[in-house]
């Protein structure tokens, strides 16, 4: 890409924007001296970091590279030999403090940054030297007393050779003797020595070294003699000090020019982030969006604006490269054919430099890899060119070079000459360059042009719209219309004389004039056809709108029927559990009264709340087949539907999920894990689970206000929790006939509620007579469809294996 060009299309300026983002020195260089690329893969890496960066910005509004410097006149110090003075060791300390606190953060590999994240990864963690940094150098930019035992030992003695040397001054100062000969009573500092301001007639009575005078000359900084040998050797203790200093410093410098690979990794991948940032932050601050990029050279802007120009931006949406290849654009000037020019060019070349463009999803831009410009008045008059030969000069070039891989932007093509000779060329220009199969946008006045581009194949009109009416550009692109020069109407609305106006159409040719007729035409159909394909637009909006309410409607009706089904089904199987219940409390309490022998309670009163408890069995076993066969009219094509391993299904039954474990046997039964419990269900019982069910008890209250939820109580909450709970087999041993009876009779209701398609009941051989009583009772039983003794492999007679009615 040419500098020329960049400049021309103000490239420049989308760098300073993206410069201004950055935080670091070197982020900054890398930002203002970034170039579009031009291969597909390193585009879309780039517009990867942006998309990154622009969301981690997004949820992470206080990320930043604070605390990070540039480190290379440090880098190139060490290795020259140098040594890094103490506060550049700060800048040192808070650089990798910042790069270890970066890269903790993206080790977090659930955060869906993973082009940051490699980047991250370049940061070298340099422990050892930032705990001698931070060992040997204070917050305020000094070498610490702890850097080495020597250096604390020489400061401990600097500090009590000052004290006592000030301590003789401040003893001078307070002798009355020698205070009527100072200036001021007070001990002062001049060349790192403790002095006295002593009046200047009064120099032989305070004998020492004069170290300073006033400006006025009336006072003299005098060293008095008594400390002169104290501030010696204080001097010494300072000298060696300061080399105590420079040895830790040095040996610092040492260890860190021994990192300096590290060091120079840590800032390569820093500077890269924060470009990746900085692209992310532009990106965000004008919320610009991704463009698909393809390399066969479609260019499809939607919607897209030009980033340079401030105020109301009329968007353009303009297409080339798939039907056609080059666009002829007419218009009056000032209409916005320029700017169109440098959008498209402005666009092409953010995208190809990894950034975001200015327009709306489903924009898409090539991968060009030369990008040519004519733009603008290029007269020279160093080189004495007109500009039509300055024109000339640059298209000349552009036609030798361009190809395939080339977009070409041409403004005012064959203009500052003879416009019927200016025309012909700028047809072979043009002619040329789809031939060579370049993507070309050219402006142009020539209507010679607008009848070759209507005439070509892999040529398109297309024109800037301007309203006669108010005599201003809309600046709205119309593809497939050709512009008018407007000139007639423009000249009326600014009062030249209508018949001079006539004239001029009388001078025009029969064919412009036709032309000019075809243009306005097509511009008003135009116009027509784009008010229409608005108000459809709205129409369509509107109906689907309508639409979208009579099915929520329509949805909410068949929930809230659905809903009042449920209730009805929950309160009938609520109130039959309840009068089962109550019936086993009366058989319960007839057996306890005749165990305490009561003469009074007679067989026929057992036999009888017996009956009661079977006539409710069969009313509940009738009702629960009337309701699964409810909810199998409901299921519409479950039927049709083969379970395999791994479906998710729902339990009509249970009335909660379960996971399909193998395929239906011979009976049409369907294995299931429910909870934790094996299941074998029959297959229309299940339902294929395509989204979730309601919690159909979550929130339930029973008539006397107690919460009677899936979990809490009712068919369904009792069945999902039996299904967790229940074993699929019974132990009777050893206990009393009556009592063994009632325990197994509570758990085939628990079975049948738990769905289990078979049980055992294990009563061992004994008498005979626990045996015989389980095997009547489940002849008898509503929920048990068949009995069996148990096998070789089983427990023999001494197990009764039940089948569970479906």
């Amino acid at each position: 890409m040419e500098d020329r060009v960049l400049t021309k299309l103000e490239y420049h300026r989308i760098l300073q924007f993206l410069t201004d983002c950055a935080d670091t020195a070197t982020g900054k260089e890398l930002a203002a001296a970034a170039r579009p690329l031009t291969a597909a893969y390193a585009i879309n890496l780039a517009l990867d970091e942006t998309g990154q960066a622009k969301e981690l910005l997004r949820l992470h509004p206080t990320f930043s590279l604070g605390g990070v410097h540039d480190l290379r006149p440090l880098e190139k110090k060490a290795a020259l030999g140098g040594v890094i003075e103490a506060p550049e060791f700060l800048l040192l300390l808070d650089t990798l403090r910042a790069a270890g606190r970066i890269r903790e953060f993206f080790q977090d590999t659930t955060l869906p940054f993973p082009a940051l994240r490699e980047m991250s990864e370049g940061l070298h963690p340099l422990p050892r030297l930032e705990a001698a940094i931070a060992k040997a150098i204070t917050g305020e930019g000094e070498v610490a007393d702890r850097a080495t035992p020597e250096l604390a030992k020489l400061r401990a003695r600097l500090r009590a050779l000052r004290g006592k040397a000030k301590e003789k001054l401040e003893a001078m100062v307070r002798n009355p003797e020698i205070g009527k000969y100072l200036q001021d009573p007070i001990v002062s500092i001049r060349g790192d020595r403790y002095v006295l301001p002593v009046r200047l007639e009064y120099r032989q009575q305070v004998p020492g070294i004069v170290h300073d005078q006033s400006g006025s000359g009336a006072t003299i900084f005098v060293e008095p003699l008594p400390v002169v040998e104290i501030n010696q050797e204080t001097r010494q203790c300072e000298l060696l000090e300061r080399a105590e200093v420079i040895r830790v410093l040095r040996q610092l410098t040492e260890q860190t020019a021994a990192c300096g690979d590290e060091l120079a990794l840590t800032r390569e991948g820093l500077t890269r982030l924060d470009f990746a940032l900085a692209k992310g932050k532009l990106s965000a601050r004008g919320d610009w969006g991704r463009p698909a990029i393809n390399e066969a050279g479609r260019i499809f802007l939607r919607q897209a604006r030009h980033p340079l120009i401030r105020g109301r931006v009329v968007p353009v949406t303009v297409e080339l490269g798939r039907d056609f290849d080059a666009i002829v654009v007419t218009g009056p000037n000032t209409g916005g054919k320029t700017a169109l020019l440098k959008t498209i060019g402005l666009l092409t070349l953010m995208a190809q430099a990894g950034l975001y463009v200015p327009a709306e999803d489903g924009t898409e831009l090539a991968v060009f890899q030369r990008v040519y410009a004519d733009i603008g008045d290029e007269q020279s008059i160093e080189q004495s060119l007109s500009t039509f030969s300055a024109h000339m000069t640059n298209i000349i070039a552009i036609t030798a070079q361009a190809d395939s891989e080339s977009l070409v932007l041409l403004d005012e093509l064959g203009a500052g000459t003879d416009p019927a000779e200016g025309a012909a060329l700028a047809m072979a220009v043009i002619e040329h360059l789809v031939a060579a199969g370049a993507k070309l946008v050219a402006t142009t006045h020539y209507s010679e042009l607008k009848s070759f581009a209507a005439s070509h194949a892999r040529a398109e009109n297309a024109s800037v719209e301007f309203d006669p009416v108010s005599l201003r550009p809309t600046y709205r692109l119309m593809m497939g219309i050709p512009g008018r020069s407007n000139a007639f109407e423009i000249s009326l609305r600014l009062g030249l004389d209508p018949g001079i106006v006539e004239s001029a159409k009388a001078f025009q040719s029969q064919e412009a004039a036709r032309t000019a007729r075809l243009i306005s035409d097509l511009e008003t159909n135009q116009i027509l056809t784009e008010k229409e394909r608005r108000e459809a637009t709205v129409l369509r909006k509107q109906a689907a709108g309508a639409l979208a309410w009579i099915e929520k409607k329509k949805e909410d009706a068949r929930q809230r029927a659905a809903k009042i089904l449920e209730d009805a089904r929950e309160e009938a199987l609520e109130l039959l559990a309840e009068a089962r219940k109550e019936s086993d409390g009366w058989l319960k309490e007839i057996r306890k009264m005749r165990k305490a022998g009561l003469q009074n309670i007679q067989a026929g009163d057992e036999q009888a709340a017996i009956k009661v408890k079977e006539d409710l069995r069969r009313q509940e076993n009738k009702l629960y087949e009337r309701l699964e066969r409810q909810a199998g009219a409901g299921a519409g094509a479950a039927a049709d539907w083969e379970p395999a391993p791994g479906d998710l299904v729902y339990l009509r039954r249970l009335r909660q999920k379960g996971q399909v474990l193998g395929r239906a046997n011979s009976q049409d039964e369907v294995p299931v894990l429910a909870g934790v419990m094996r299941l074998t269900v029959s297959r229309r019982d299940l339902e294929l689970l395509t989204e979730e069910k309601p919690e159909y008890g979550e929130g339930r209250r029973d008539r006397g206000g107690h919460d009677r939820g899936l979990a809490a109580s009712g068919h369904a909450g009792l069945g999902a929790g039996k299904a967790r709970t229940i074993s699929p087999e019974l132990h009777l041993r050893g206990k009393y006939l009556e009592d063994a009876l009632e325990e197994a009779e509570k758990y085939l209701d628990d079975a049948y509620l738990a769905g289990l398609a078979q049980v055992r009941i294990i009563h061992g051989k004994g008498t005979g007579a626990l045996r015989k009583a389980i095997r009547e009772m489940a002849a008898k039983h509503p929920l048990v469809s068949g009995a069996r003794p148990g096998g070789y492999d089983e427990g023999g007679e001494g197990v009764t294996v039940l089948e569970m009615r479906k």
